[in-house]
């Protein structure tokens, strides 16, 4: 059977699949994102050439529209306000997650680049599933969820950067001081011309865009900006995602962000699935793990690391000790972007990345879900 000339009707089942599988994943209160990467592993091998082709196409849209509705939430005083109140328990956190990461995977064989690309799979908490599992144990509105909101903004913030910095070391092939230097370069040339465009571009738009914003037009400009954007990144040897995201920076200083949100949104459903469907796809099993034991050290590692920052951080941010407690038991899962910047990593280590991924996403939602409980008995067995 040629797939091709029955695109609709794989289309539809593809799309069933989706459904079938994440309504059975959030049956079990178990994040969709890894559902669909399962479903991918499982499929993998039915899946023709052209056929990943179409898939990869698809998710790329909807990986570029994540990080896009990501940008439309942080106008720059937003910004500037976040970084002032995390930066220090913000900068703790890259250092333990990706700094000590790359470390280790470094001194356990790795080459610079993989072990880099480890590093920055370690580093972010799975902002989706978080939020969600905030949601709905109501612990969003309380302290300790607005600390773990403000520290997974900062991480939402350093992520586009930092897979730009490992898309550009994987165009070079290998990590210098002259390619960090380029890299950084283009970074600061980027992120500075949008921010002039948003001052004194976008800024004055706010009129034209609120009085139209009823308009079939406007989501065509929206999507616009984000795809020159994110292509102009492309053409610098950046990530599209870091173009994607200070593209919705820019449209943000519109001041209609939360109307394009609502328009953007349903797309942004609708293909994202099949990027992590896609890098399921990438997981061959049976090819076997590189390092065994460098998968249950840095597994190990990923946990203490949250826990150190959930639990100092949220004193520096001035929570109770209870409450911090309850923060870093609620950090441990990876998710989306982990996937992302694992992406970028060469085929052999694919195994290793998605064992990574999926055991840190089921610890955290296992030790969020017992965070009252683990907080209350070491509080009580510390007097505190």
């Amino acid at each position: 059977m040629d797939y091709s000339e029955h695109l609709f009707l794989v289309g539809g089942i593809a799309f069933l699949l989706f459904f079938f599988v994440s309504y059975i994943f959030q049956r079990l209160k178990l994040p969709s994102l890894l559902a669909y990467v399962f479903l991918g592993i499982a499929l993998s091998g039915l899946l023709t050439e052209s056929e990943r082709n179409i898939v990869d196409e698809i998710s790329r849209l909807g990986i570029l529209l994540l990080f896009f509705l990501l940008g439309l939430h942080f106008p720059l005083a937003r910004l500037i306000n976040i970084s002032r109140r995390v930066w220090i328990v913000g900068v703790m956190d890259i250092g333990l997650n990706f700094g000590v990461s790359f470390l280790l995977a470094y001194m356990l064989g790795f080459d610079l680049l993989a072990a880099l690309i480890i590093g920055g799979v370690a580093y972010a908490t799975s902002s989706s599933i978080t939020v969600k599992m905030l949601e709905e144990s109501k612990r969003l509105k309380t302290p300790e969820g607005e600390f773990k909101l403000a520290l997974l903004i900062f991480e939402d913030l350093a992520a586009p950067i930092m897979v730009s910095f490992l898309v550009g070391l994987t165009v070079h092939g290998v990590v210098t001081a002259s390619s960090v230097l380029i890299i950084f370069a283009k970074v600061v040339f980027l992120t500075f011309v949008s921010i002039l465009m948003a001052l004194y571009v976008f800024n004055k738009l706010d009129l034209f865009a609120r009085r139209y914003m009823s308009r079939d037009f406007i989501p065509l400009l929206a999507v616009a900006v984000a795809l020159i954007f994110g292509g102009i990144a492309e053409a610098l040897d950046l990530s599209k995602l870091l173009g994607a995201f200070l593209a919705g920076m820019v449209l943000s200083e519109t001041g209609i962000s939360k109307e394009l949100g609502k328009i953007i949104s349903p797309v942004k459903d609708l293909t994202l699935p099949f990027f992590f469907f896609w890098f399921g796809t990438t997981i061959t099993v049976g090819t076997g793990i590189v390092s065994p034991l460098a998968l249950f050290v840095l597994l190990v590692w990923a946990v203490i690391a949250k826990l150190i920052v959930g639990f100092w951080g949220g004193r520096i941010y001035g929570l109770t000790f209870k409450s911090s407690l309850r923060a870093a038991f609620g950090l441990l899962q990876r998710g989306e972007f982990s996937v992302v910047i694992a992406a970028l990593a060469k085929p052999f280590m694919s195994v290793f990345l998605g064992i990574y991924i999926v055991v840190t996403a089921f610890v955290g939602v296992y030790f969020f879900r017992r965070a009252p409980a683990f907080a209350e008995r070491i509080s009580h067995l510390l007097g505190r």
